[in-house]
């Protein structure tokens, strides 16, 4: 793999090189750009959103994930499973998860269609090949893909050089942590033509035990440049091994184990107290991207974009389970010295076969007054999950080679259009509207990977649901003066359940759909050296599912539709920025999150018997009070420094407000230092390092947490509570260089 890799990239490097030989240095060359990014606010928009350009991402890019990157923005917070930022790595905005964030590249739906979530693991250094992001703090413009119901990521993807180049970047540091990334392209080439090509490899042992990471990926695009129509097709695939670290530890464990501690693919203790684990404790994926894009100019007011994708995904996870119970595998119990075993050890594999593929499309007409947009997309995804037995303890009978125990597949259609414009109604006031119906379709059928007790067979999955929504927008905006800007706007967005509320939920009870309508008030100064912002913001749902507390019929957590939930809140900004080099940006977000009415319910441990416990008003999980963030930064001659730092306030792990379920406040300091130089023959060289969790702060930034109760021998209810933490790293370090050509 290695060689090929090093032939690829030296073969690109050359053609680039040829390339850069064949152009004058004096040619001229206008390029039209390929924007599928109707989606985009714009500064009469009136939506909280924020932008990070490509040098403030190059800065950042040293060897954490995008989300790492991300949270530097209002309101974001980002998570790590194996504590050091790279793998399996998520992101909050405004306390809501990944599979309510809405994530798009060139205006293509990212977010796994069923599970909603963001697996950026699957997306190894993305970072390496994205021009800019937005992101949309609310409900946002329309979009494509899962609704958004706490914040919208655009991702546009590079640009084309007009010249040739090459680039090579490398970071290493704590926890054996690298990353490689070689750029290379050829330019324009006969004033139409050009191509981009990245190669990356990235590792790490983790923070947390046996928590490694071992990542590649590429990105590639190839372009045509006509005089009113631009051609690109984007290829982009990430291959991932990664260690399970999703357990976490509880308090007790960390006294006893310490805080890397890792429970996940444990077998046995010893006689010399020495813990065994699996070794193939992993999850495996490879997902490959393809899109086309297309744009052309019918003239100055009116374009066309188009955009067709299709993405493979293929991966599985191996876990070995203690004390299984054979029936649940299919297996038939065993006869060992005359005794009946039904219970073993085992080890199992969970599989999965993704296609998604679609179009999504826009027409926009622009004059002086109005930016007029017509848009959508119809998208289709096709899954298999299956699982399979690898191996059973002391095994007596036939175990067939990948012995499969469960399958079922899923299908999803999902449509929408938009149409939306932005009017000029007078000098400097803007009135904002936007209607989008979207249409979706989806089915699973087959056997869940879930025993059901009560009929002695794996749960049956016959679900045929059909939504239809309808998501207006409204809003205006009124630039005062050049320096003075205000908006106001009303927007609704449903969201249709995850495959996780119909597998996990009740066999008979489906739940429904969410909806959020959501009041935003912002305004924004700017003048000189500095500028500043405020947000106001409401977010009111209906029926939004949450962690209940209550079990299934198997016993597993499930999710309920609560009628009335909301999130209210402030959002400041401030900056400044000094012709001697030195800038300050500041953040920071006050909220109350509430879940109006709820009902707790606990069982029991042996009769199983319910215990409901009724709250008039309950903290919503993951939902701190306050996120803040602060960066000094100074740049002086080549030099480059910043102290970046967040706090993030207490939260709670579920919706019950319970002590034992808390998650501490924390205070996390980055430190960045780099020199920027020139040599004869190279463009630039960047060296630098940086010092994460620079005050070696003891945290943790996620979890899980649950409860249950037992009667006492008086016959008393008596409640316990349990959760467990991700701990992150402490003070670590990471060198890198850049070199570009």
């Amino acid at each position: 793999m290695r060689k090929r890799t090093l032939l690829a990239s030296t073969v690109f490097v050359a053609l680039a090189s040829m390339a850069q030989k064949n152009m004058s240095d004096s040619t001229q060359v206008s390029l039209q750009e390929v924007e599928i990014m109707s989606t985009r606010a714009t500064e009469t928009t009136p939506v909280a959103f924020t932008n990070i350009g490509k040098e403030k991402l190059s800065k950042l890019n040293t060897g954490v994930d995008l989300p790492y990157i991300i949270s530097t923005t209002p309101s974001a917070i980002a998570t790590s499973d194996a504590g050091a930022g790279i793998g399996y790595t998520s992101l909050r905005i405004r306390g809501t998860d990944a599979t309510r964030i809405n994530v798009t590249a060139n205006g293509i739906p990212v977010n796994d269609s069923e599970s909603h979530n963001v697996f950026w693991v699957n997306m190894p250094d993305l970072a390496s090949s994205i021009k800019d992001i937005q992101i949309q703090r609310g409900v946002g413009t329309s979009t494509n893909g899962a609704g958004a119901f706490g914040a919208s990521i655009n991702i546009k993807t590079s640009d084309f050089n007009t010249q040739p180049y090459a680039e090579f970047s490398g970071s290493a540091g704590s926890f054996g942590t690298h990353k490689e990334t070689l750029r290379a392209g050829t330019g324009i080439i006969a004033d139409r033509w050009a191509l981009d090509l990245r190669l990356s490899n990235i590792g790490s042992n983790g923070y947390i035990e046996r928590a490694r990471a071992r990542m590649n990926s590429y990105y590639m695009q190839g372009a045509y440049y006509g005089n009113n129509t631009t051609v690109r097709l984007i290829s982009y695939s990430g291959m991932e091994n990664t260690y399970h670290a999703w357990n976490y530890a509880s308090k007790e464990e960390m006294k006893e184990y310490g805080r890397r501690y890792n429970s996940c693919g444990k077998m046995f203790t010893d006689e010399n107290g020495k813990a065994h684990y699996y070794d193939d404790q992993t999850d495996n994926y490879i997902q490959h991207n393809v899109q086309l894009l297309a744009d052309h100019h019918f003239n100055d007011a009116l374009s066309l974009n188009i955009g067709l994708h299709y993405t493979k995904g293929d991966g599985y996870y191996q876990e070995y389970k203690d004390e299984r119970s054979l029936a649940e595998y299919a297996l038939p119990g065993f006869y060992i010295d005359g005794n009946m075993v039904e219970e073993s050890d085992l080890i199992r594999k969970k599989a999965m076969d993704n296609h998604f593929g679609g179009g999504v499309f826009s027409l926009t007409y622009k004059n002086k007054r109005i930016n007029a947009t017509l848009g959508g997309g119809a998208n289709r995804y096709v899954g298999k999950h299956f699982g399979h037995v690898l191996w059973v303890k002391n095994y007596i009978g036939s175990l067939t080679p990948n012995h499969e125990y469960y399958r079922n597949n899923g299908a999803k259609n999902d449509m929408n259009i938009y149409v939306k414009a932005d009017y000029n109604v007078a000098r400097g006031l803007n009135v904002y509207a936007d209607l989008q119906y979207r249409h979706i379709g989806y089915t699973i059928k087959g056997n869940n990977d879930k025993w059901n007790y009560n009929d002695n067979a794996l749960q049956a999955l016959n679900i045929n649901e059909k939504f239809d929504f309808f998501n207006p927008k409204a809003g205006i905006s009124w630039l005062i003066n050049r320096h003075n800007r205000i908006f106001a706007s009303a927007s609704m967005a449903h969201k249709e359940p995850t495959r996780n509320n119909y597998t996990d939920g009740k066999l008979h009870e489906h739940p429904k759909a969410e909806r959020l309508i959501d009041y935003e008030l912002g305004y924004s100064f700017a003048k000189g050296i500095f500028n500043a912002g405020a947000n106001l913001y409401f977010m009111d749902y209906k029926d939004q599912l949450v962690l209940t507390g209550e079990l299934n019929e198997i016993g597993e957590p499930l999710s309920a539709n609560i009628p009335k939930s909301y999130r209210a809140g402030i959002e400041l900004t401030a900056g400044v920025k000094l012709e001697c080099g030195f800038s300050w940006n500041a953040n920071a977000t006050f909220s109350h999150n509430r879940i109006k009415d709820f009902t707790e319910v606990l069982y029991d441990d042996y009769t199983y018997e319910k215990w409901e416990i009724h709250h008039n008003d309950t903290p919503i999980a993951f939902s701190p009070a306050i996120i803040a963030g602060n960066t000094f930064a100074y740049e002086w001659r080549g030099i480059e420094a910043s102290l970046q730092s967040q706090y993030v306030s207490k939260q709670y792990m579920s919706n019950f407000g319970i002590e034992e379920h808390l998650l501490d406040a924390y205070f996390v300091t980055n430190l960045r230092l780099a020199y920027s130089f020139k040599l004869k023959g190279v463009k630039n060289i960047t060296v630098g390092a940086t010092i994460y969790n620079l005050f070696n702060e003891e945290y943790e930034n996620n979890g899980y947490a649950g409860s249950g109760y037992y009667t006492d021998s008086d016959g008393n209810r008596q409640r316990y509570n349990y959760a467990g933490y991700a701990a992150q790293a402490g003070i670590n370090a990471m060198g890198h260089i850049t070199i570009a050509l």
